[in-house]
């Protein structure tokens, strides 16, 4: 039987190589992501700011963004169910998660809906992935509304949530104006573990949502 040539020392240092990068790229796919932008603003400037303005002695206490959800409506997906598959497409370049396609949970014969009827799309964000859309949100789509003067401060619903209505997708600047057949509008609900109207606003308002004076 045959020896197995014996390694020269440059394959041998090579090797050594090649399984030292392997375990670094382990590593480092193991290491948990980095924290969003507005993530480390809202630990480092708005817990304290918080803190400060409603005197908790506890940072536990302080209210935190506890997920996004947004949800898109059509109504003509009724007559035509390729239009929830569309809204479930935008949606996702909008969000960056995929979305799930809502059905009808009765039929209401009057709007010619029936149970189980695609009618929209919607999706539910929370940890990284959240601050990164509501960093979009701030930054980037709400001013690209034409003449806009910031967003309603009455639309909580007494428990510290928060819900902004837009009238089209075309705000967001991953949405291709060239492949949109229909505008759609959508809800975006912020929800909170505020545990009053006032403190849910003082939440977001340091978080960069520019209400309206």
């Amino acid at each position: 039987m045959a020896e197995k040539p014996k390694k020269t020392k440059a394959e041998t240092a090579a090797e050594a190589v090649a399984v030292k990068e392997t375990a670094k790229a382990k590593k480092a796919a193991a290491a948990p992501a980095p924290p969003a932008r507005l993530r480390a603003v809202y630990l480092k400037e708005v817990v304290p700011a918080l803190s400060k303005e409603f005197g908790y002695t506890n940072a536990m206490r302080v209210p935190k963004l506890e997920k996004i959800s947004i949800n898109i409506g059509m109504g003509e997906a009724t007559q035509n169910a390729k239009l929830a598959d569309t809204a479930a497409a935008d949606l996702a370049l909008i969000a960056g998660q995929k979305p799930i396609v809502t059905k009808a949970k009765k039929s209401i014969a009057a709007f010619k809906v029936r149970e189980g009827m695609p009618i929209g799309a919607a999706v539910t964000l929370r940890g990284n992935i959240m601050y990164e859309f509501l960093d979009r949100l701030i930054s980037v789509a709400l001013p690209r509304v034409r003449d806009f003067r910031g967003i309603s401060p009455k639309s909580f619903d007494g428990r510290g949530n928060y819900t902004l209505g837009l009238k089209d997708q075309l705000i967001f600047p991953e949405i291709d104006f060239n492949k949109i057949e229909k505008t759609k509008g959508m809800n975006i609900c912020f929800t909170t573990t505020a545990v009053n109207d006032q403190e849910g606003m003082a939440l977001l308002k340091h978080l960069g949502l520019p209400f309206r004076q």
